[in-house]
């Protein structure tokens, strides 16, 4: 005998701190989920405050802002005549003070976890097992871990019964854990809330892991993620749902919001399924007496959303963290310099797809050395993706510095640089645009920028993004539609400073830089490696001296998305002051 359980999995958008925006969230997919006759509805990890909090738990007032909110989202959502569907949603709870460091043993604090809500209460809760502490989480820093599997019964109309097994996020990463122990409690679904952000290529791992983890536990796995941005971060759906055997039932887009509503048939509870200490953690059994029935109708297949290329995929995660950070920051507009190069186009085109032509303001501030052909470049972008195009010349301005100053090489270099950025932030002073920055990852790693000149701004939309993968995206955005003019992708890359300035000047060609930057920034290599690899020595040691005095600046740079493995920022921690480097 098999139970039919419809299930949605709600692909949404929570900001964080917005507890009350967040359960208008709620309230608003969980009436489509019952519209769609669905039984039960999941939303992601900490979905009523947002993820991640940060500091925020060590606040009281937040913790119990967060449990208060739980408990009325539950009568609201009776109150709103679906009291009958469950809902399970991540929220902040806790049952002690915060946690005072990675140190403490104490056994309450802070919890990531998860209830069910049920007939305007709150049925069952979840505390998340597995905090990762690695990358750009800090979990053990914040949370306290469960110890307890959360398996709830849920008893349909007819008498039917199925076992749900609730986890959170990382507890699916971790094999021999929350899984193992619901397959000893041979349950039928295992269902998992996550807040799991976006890098290239993770969609890759997702598909195979939560098969692994099927298999684990003999039961089905629901997998649930949020999207939208939230700083640095982006999250990127792509929610799944998978069969005991591996077979991939459903699958939610990429960076987009939707409800997967899914028929699942689930083996009959087993009455004699053990409870108490199973393997590494206790088990709870809660049971669920509904009203539910099974679906009339055809069966509800949520289908399975093809999958983006590599470029459509960044692309999309560079959109969607610039348009989160602008609105849910209150902004409306955004203003950056548009040199005609090929970085500050592709950052202007991020922004028009992100907001609308009509909320970017693009600014040519040509110097004297800026060549006729990256205005003609700046001028072409703004015609090609409609944004509001100014020019604002500023030699005038650089000569009456010059006047008072008695600078030479480098520091008029760099003063041109600046002049830009008082430009570019006194027109967002005077008409409130967010100013973007538009230096990419190679840049910032060697320090190839001006401090308080070209860095300047309060986003960054390449920050994560090497200078070999901003071509490709180029030329991947004109494939959908041209916005970059062609002679900004194909000419000689320049900061235009001094008279016939290149990059590579100063630099290695990009492919040979991004290579070394690779090995040494996301992957940890050492020097020996990197020659082992097959890098010139001397070019390695320049580099490797570049970006390790780079440090001070990297720590004063905007904020940007990130899509690699190790991003600058939130990934990648080193001491400023620091003597130690990679010797011969």
């Amino acid at each position: 005998m098999t139970a039919t359980l419809r299930l949605a999995l709600a692909q949404v958008n929570p900001t964080v701190g917005d507890l009350a925006g967040n359960a208008a969230i709620v309230r608003e997919w969980s009436a489509r989920a019952a519209e769609a006759g669905a039984h039960l509805v999941a939303f992601p990890e900490m979905m009523l405050t947002g993820y991640p909090v940060e500091d925020l738990v060590f606040r009281q007032s937040f913790v119990e802002a967060s449990q208060q909110a739980l408990v009325r989202l539950a009568e609201d959502l009776a109150g709103d005549g679906l009291g009958e569907l469950a809902v399970i949603v991540g929220y902040l709870d806790a049952d002690g003070p915060a946690r005072l460091g990675a140190d403490s043993t104490s056994p309450v604090g802070p919890r990531d976890s998860l209830a069910l809500l049920h007939r305007g209460v709150v049925a069952a809760r979840y505390d998340k097992h597995h905090l990762p502490n690695y990358g750009v989480f800090d979990e053990d820093r914040y949370f306290v871990p469960g110890d307890t599997l959360t398996v709830v019964r849920a008893q349909w109309a007819d008498g039917s019964q199925a076992d749900l097994a609730l986890t959170i996020c990382e507890d699916i990463w971790q094999a021999g854990g929350p899984f193992a122990v619901a397959a000893s409690a041979r349950v039928g679904l295992v269902i998992n809330i996550n807040g799991s952000p976006y890098e290239l290529n993770k969609d890759d791992l997702r598909l195979p892991l939560v098969r692994r983890r099927a298999a684990e536990a003999g039961a089905t796995v629901a997998y649930v993620n949020m999207i939208g941005g939230q700083d640095e971060l982006t999250f990127d759906g792509d929610s799944l749902l998978v069969a005991a055997d591996g077979t991939l039932l459903a699958r939610g887009p990429q960076f987009h919001q939707q409800l997967l509503v899914h028929d699942l048939q689930l083996p009959e509870a087993d009455p004699d399924a053990p409870a108490g200490h199973l393997g590494t953690m206790r088990v709870a059994r809660v049971p669920l007496t509904t009203s539910w029935a099974a679906p009339e109708g055809p069966a509800a297949d949520a289908g399975i959303a093809d999958r983006l290329s590599d470029e459509a995929e960044v692309w999309n995660a560079l959109v969607l963290g610039l348009r989160d950070y602008v609105r849910k920051n209150g902004a409306k507009s955004v203003l950056l310099g548009l040199s005609g190069g090929i970085d500050s186009s592709v950052v202007a085109a991020i922004a028009v797809d992100a907001l609308g032509a009509e909320h970017v303001v693009g600014v040519s501030m040509p110097s004297g050395h800026s060549s006729q052909h990256s205005r003609d470049d700046a001028a072409e972008l703004a015609r090609l993706t409609g944004l509001d195009y100014r020019v604002e010349p500023i030699q005038h301005m650089v000569d009456s510095f010059l006047s008072n100053l008695n600078l030479s090489g480098l520091a008029v270099e760099n003063l041109q640089a600046r002049v830009r950025a008082v430009i570019l932030m006194a027109l967002s002073n005077q008409e409130g645009h967010l100013v973007l920055t538009t230096g990419n990852k190679s840049e910032l790693a060697v320090g190839y920028s001006t401090l308080y000149g070209d860095s300047v701004g309060a986003f960054n939309p390449l920050k994560d993004v090497p200078k070999t993968l901003v071509w490709k995206l180029a030329h991947w955005r004109n494939t959908v539609g041209e916005v970059i003019p062609e002679s900004s992708i194909t000419k000689p890359p320049s900061a235009e400073l001094r008279p016939g300035q290149l990059d590579t000047d100063s630099l290695p060609p990009y492919d040979q830089l991004d290579a070394i930057l690779a090995g040494y920034v996301d992957g940890d290599q050492g020097r020996d490696e990197l020659v082992a690899d097959g890098h010139d020595p001397a070019l390695v040691d320049r580099i490797l001296r570049l970006v390790d005095g780079a440090e001070y600046k990297r720590r004063q740079s905007a904020p940007g998305t990130k899509i690699s493995f190790k991003a600058f920022g939130r990934d990648r921690r080193l001491p400023i002051t620091n003597r130690w480097r990679e010797s011969k």
